[in-house]
């Protein structure tokens, strides 16, 4: 329990000490150690997801100490997994919202097992795992993937329900990632589906269980069968607890930014003068809830960082509107193509855009632009 004592105050708002993790970064040791629940990781998630800083500002700054790319490929490669999958998400749109390459097989359920909600599967690592989870709004990636694989593969649960679940907790919650990432354990944007044992889990989690439903051959998974503990699938209603409207002052002789939910770069325009603006727009988070804790966190960070931001909680449509606005910007991104005035590009980390059906042929495309 160690590991997770440390993480009530795992993820701090400040933009200094935001950068001071990215310098703390050990990116040789990540390589080796990041699939193991005590490894190296970087703990840069939600800052990357929020926006606040870029996949490309994360490899700059790790290149400035020293490394070369052949060194810490694998970083690189996990940073670039993040840019794939908006990608995908720009270029299929709300099609990633539904099976993308396949029909997921063996579906008997389109809900969550109530073992995995209340965090009582029987398996030890990943009911701690979930009990921490809802504490700190982080799950490590192997353990995401094990939960993905318990609910859709072993509860034969659609992917869909079950991904807006563990969205809706992340303090990391990037919905092409997240959604993508679950299809790809599901097999619906995968040639098969992903599976873990029991002892694939005892390796990595550091447990000695036996005798769970998991506890089988490779060869036997995924079971043909429920396991009883996991039939249970009740309604689960995700509603995002948002701030009351409450009025904003727009001085309109100045250019306006429209912050949101995946965007709060406190760098942006930073020497300009502008009317700042957090949006949460009800549609949005109607679509894509999430939850008490994520809200607070957005909230915090953009009020800690971004000097005399405004939050306003209504649609795009419903502000420009009701205010009286000059020119206004917005960063590009899947979720803002209704709002209206002028885009600004996101900072990639290769200039590799487009689709590609398969990371590797992504991956293959940035690896050119690197020095290895």
């Amino acid at each position: 329990m160690e590991l997770f004592e440390q993480q009530d105050s795992i993820f701090p708002t400040s933009y200094s000490e935001i950068l001071q993790r990215i310098r703390n970064i050990d990116p040789v040791k990540y390589g080796s150690s990041r699939n193991y629940i005590n490894g190296s990781v970087t703990y840069l998630s939600p800052y990357i997801s929020r926006g606040i800083i870029s996949t490309k500002f994360v490899l700059s700054e790790i290149l400035k100490k020293g490394y070369q790319p052949a060194q810490i490929g694998k970083l690189i490669q996990e940073l670039a997994w993040r840019d794939y999958w908006q990608q995908v998400w720009i270029a299929k749109g709300e099609a990633i919202n539904e099976d993308l390459k396949h029909p997921q097989s063996s579906v008997s359920n389109t809900a969550i097992s109530k073992a995995i909600v209340e965090a009582n599967t029987g398996i030890e690592a990943i009911d701690t795992a979930i009990q921490e989870f809802y504490r700190t709004g982080y799950l490590h990636n192997h353990l995401r993937m094990y939960i993905a694989s318990i609910a859709c593969n072993s509860g034969q649960s659609h992917w869909k329900l079950p991904a807006q679940w563990m969205y809706y907790h992340l303090l990391d919650a990037d919905w092409a990632s997240n959604a993508l990432s679950w299809q790809w354990v599901a097999g619906s944007n995968a040639n098969k589906k992903y599976v873990a044992n029991q002892e694939n889990i005892n390796k990595y989690c550091f447990t000695e269980q036996k005798d769970t439903f998991l506890d089988v051959p490779y060869e036997t998974l995924p079971l043909s069968e429920i396991p009883e503990i996991l039939k249970d699938t009740p309604h689960l209603v995700l509603k995002t607890p948002l701030p009351n409207q409450e009025p904003i002052v727009i001085n309109e002789k100045l250019p306006s930014c429209i912050y949101n939910f995946y965007n709060l770069d406190p760098l942006w325009k930073k020497d300009s003068s502008a009317n700042r603006i957090l949006l949460l727009e009800p549609s949005h988070f109607e679509e894509y809830p999430v939850s008490q804790k994520s809200i607070d966190f957005i909230i915090e960070i953009s009020k800690e960082n971004i000097p005399n931001i405004q939050i306003y909680v209504g649609e795009f449509d419903e502000l420009i509107k009701n205010y009286n606005f000059g020119a206004i910007y917005y960063k590009e991104h899947p979720l803002n193509d209704h709002y209206k005035g002028i885009e600004e590009a996101r900072d990639w980390m290769f200039d590799v855009k487009g689709y590609y059906p398969s990371f590797f042929a992504f991956w293959k495309k940035c690896k050119k632009q690197l020095v290895f």
